[in-house]
């Protein structure tokens, strides 16, 4: 893997004070807080938004599943949310209500969640593209899960070479040292990739060690 060809990473499912300063020492991009409340790894089991007000880092991403706007509005405001992550099936309409309501500084990712290999899924992912384009400044594709991620399981990359992606987006669903390399085939490559369960101890317990050799061979 060409270290030029990833550009940022992603750190998702934090729970822990002393390993968030610990990762944005190691200059980690973006860290990811799991505001879907039937995750392992759902931060405010463990974190008030206040705690994570006062984390300095520039892109603190707010994971959300389905939820009220006005829920993700508040929680936004109350953690200084930089980046608002939506992960389950919102629709373009419910994007557009949640923009007007947020400081326009804060930016969006819509999660694309892919299963089957398919002609039918590839038609269904070009039609979530077109429909988000307009609203989302970032797209975001993982495994299709009935736990709307963190399953460490990954789907067939190749999918996205069959169209189009218009935006900057983000790699994510089982990513691992052992098929880091395999992005190198990709003909648009990922603006982020976003680890998360293949680099713990358990849910929420990052494995720092893993994560700093991590770093020190991919960027």
């Amino acid at each position: 893997m060409n270290k030029d060809q990833l550009s940022k990473l992603k750190v998702c499912g934090m729970t822990q004070l002393d390993q968030i300063h610990e990762l944005i020492s190691l200059k980690t991009d973006f860290l990811g807080f799991i505001f879907y409340e039937k995750s392992p790894r759902y931060v405010l089991n463990h974190l008030s938004p206040e705690d994570i007000l006062k984390i300095n880092h520039p892109a603190k991403t707010g994971v959300f599943v389905n939820e009220e706007i006005d829920a993700i509005i508040e929680i936004a405001e109350k953690a200084g949310l930089n980046l608002i992550q939506l992960h389950g099936d919102e629709t373009k309409d419910f994007v557009n209500r949640l923009k007007q309501s947020l400081s326009p500084e804060i930016k969006m990712i819509k999660a694309i969640r892919i299963g089957n290999n398919d002609p039918e899924t590839i038609e269904k992912i070009k039609k979530m593209i077109n429909s988000h384009v307009s609203t989302a400044d970032y797209f975001l594709f993982d495994t299709d899960s009935k736990a709307f991620g963190g399953t460490g399981k990954q789907f067939n990359w190749m999918i996205l070479n069959e169209f189009e992606i218009p935006l900057p987006y983000f790699l994510s669903g089982g990513i691992s040292e052992q098929n880091i390399e395999n992005i190198s085939l990709l003909n648009q490559k990922p603006f982020t990739i976003d680890i998360n369960s293949k680099f713990e101890l358990e849910p929420g317990i990052k494995d720092l060690e893993k994560i700093r050799k991590f770093i020190s061979k991919t960027f």
